[in-house]
């Protein structure tokens, strides 16, 4: 993926002989013996079949060149598909209080002991208080004035979300950014989360999501917030604390 355009659609290769030499060039860049985690980010416009590039990832886990092999961007189907030949080790997708879509694969992790690493958890910075409509008509030579998410009623619904976020960071004495993140951190089977920043006082920002633990009726407030203003898709919450006490 471009950083500088994240709707320039990369090539996707995973053949078993590109996935070899790909880690034979890390590992030499690196200097290291074995890579700690390697994951197929997207599955590949190749042609290849999911069944030949798993198993050269398990193979190579097998041979000690890769520590921990994953998957990112990948459905329940192919999950399951993969775990026929090998339980992977991880999981990456997008995930936030507006982009929800992946709440089936998270769940599918948590109950096959598949770890999940979440990224964009501030949606590219839409959940952060930073932005309003007015700063967003602004945008110039930036990527995101091309997203979706950044235009139109979308944005509108939106920033619904990032104003209910910024009401519990209020009372929390946090930021509106760490809400945001641990918003993320509260779904069952998510171990970690990506997070980014431009400059230091960004990444102090968020932080504070390491050890914030939000309640259920700070989630029942963001998830209300969340479907009134008809934002995103897929589950409004996670599932409650009784709930997952008795899971």
């Amino acid at each position: 993926m471009d950083p500088a355009d994240p709707y320039r659609k990369p090539r996707r290769a995973a053949s078993p002989d590109v996935i070899r030499r790909e880690v034979e060039d890390s590992l030499d860049r690196l200097q290291v013996e074995a890579i700690d985690l390697y994951q197929v980010h997207w599955p590949p416009d190749d042609g290849t079949l999911l069944e030949d590039y798993w198993a050269t990832m398990l193979a190579l886990k097998d041979e000690g060149k890769i520590r921990a092999a994953g998957l990112s961007n990948h459905s329940v189907a192919q999950l399951q598909a993969a775990a026929a030949i090998g339980r992977p080790d991880s999981l990456q997708s997008p995930f936030s209080a507006i982009r929800r879509e992946a709440a089936a694969e998270i769940a599918w992790c948590a109950a096959h002991g598949t770890g999940v690493i979440v990224y964009s958890p501030m949606q590219s910075g839409l959940l952060t208080g930073a932005f309003s409509a007015a700063r967003v008509a602004a945008l110039r030579d930036d990527w995101r004035a091309r997203d979706p998410e950044f235009q139109g009623e979308r944005l509108e619904r939106n920033l619904v979300v990032a104003r209910a976020l910024g009401s519990v960071a209020g009372r929390r004495g946090t930021t509106t950014a760490a809400v945001a993140v641990a918003w993320a951190l509260a779904w069952p089977g998510v171990t970690g989360a990506i997070v980014g920043g431009r400059r230091p006082d960004q990444v102090e920002g968020w932080l504070p999501a390491a050890g914030l633990e939000l309640g259920d009726e700070e989630l029942d407030e963001i998830g209300r917030a969340i479907e009134t203003a008809g934002a995103g898709g897929g589950p409004v919450r996670p599932p409650k604390s009784v709930d997952r006490a008795s899971s």
